[in-house]
């Protein structure tokens, strides 16, 4: 099969509920303004903003669909069970993502029959959010057509690692024959994009650096208020 995501930058387009973009179309139109950009594919979250990102491009852009879901007895919430999978597949993702760490997924389910059931009622390909070299490889003898670095960092065993980890891509791209190595999480500069790019990723995902404006107005702010001047002039005034 050839891939559908082609070399390039993909955008995040995501918004949770306790979040200022949230509803309505604002997340479809962060899709337009990437594909404006210069993005090659879109990365969303559940099905209304697959569809609506869908209707607003025209399907022109690849998009890698996913959905967020939070269980009592389990941390796996990317694409967690059945239930997610069979959403994804009813609607307009050409990639499905779901966590393929080796935790315990809730329900019940597997991985392997996650994948197996998407192999058997689709066409569409699939992406492993990983945290670890032995997860990608896991993956990759799964059959994943996308491996990404999505979750490095964010798991208990990887948590005091910073991102973007770009030893970790290297190691992901010398090793990884049968998937196509994905960078994602942490690359919120220029610097940290050329250090995977450099990694040999050639596939990169960017999310809150680019469609969460809260999360990019607090880096200035923190940057703003550690100025020497300005915490000096703050302090005088009290």
């Amino acid at each position: 099969m050839k891939n559908v995501l082609p070399r390039g930058l993909v955008v995040s387009c995501q918004a949770l509920k306790d979040e200022p973009l949230y509803g309505g179309d604002t997340i479809p139109k962060m899709a337009v303004a990437a594909k404006v950009g210069g993005a090659v594919g879109i990365r969303a979250n559940t099905v209304r903003d697959i569809n609506g990102i869908y209707r607003h491009l025209d399907g022109s852009l690849p998009i890698i669909g996913l959905i967020k879901r939070d269980y009592a007895d389990s941390p796996v919430y990317i694409t967690p069970t059945l239930k997610e999978v069979k959403a994804l597949i009813d609607s307009k993702c050409d990639v499905i993502a779901m966590d393929a760490t080796l935790r315990k997924r809730p329900a019940g389910n597997s991985l392997e029959m996650l994948v197996q059931y998407v192999r058997g009622h689709c066409n569409k390909e699939i992406m492993a959010d990983i945290a670890t070299f032995e997860e990608a490889k896991n993956a990759e003898a799964l059959g994943f057509d996308y491996i990404s670095t999505t979750l490095r960092s964010y798991t208990e065993e990887t948590k005091d690692i910073q991102i973007p980890d770009a030893a970790f891509c290297r190691l992901l791209v010398e090793n990884i024959k049968n998937s196509v190595v994905v960078a994602e999480g942490g690359i919120t500069s220029f610097a940290a994009l050329k250090d995977v790019l450099d990694a040999g990723a050639r596939h990169v995902i960017i999310g809150g650096a680019i469609t969460r404006p809260q999360n990019i107005t607090r880096m200035f702010v923190g940057v703003l208020e550690s100025h020497e001047g300005f915490a000096a002039e703050k302090e005088a005034k009290k």
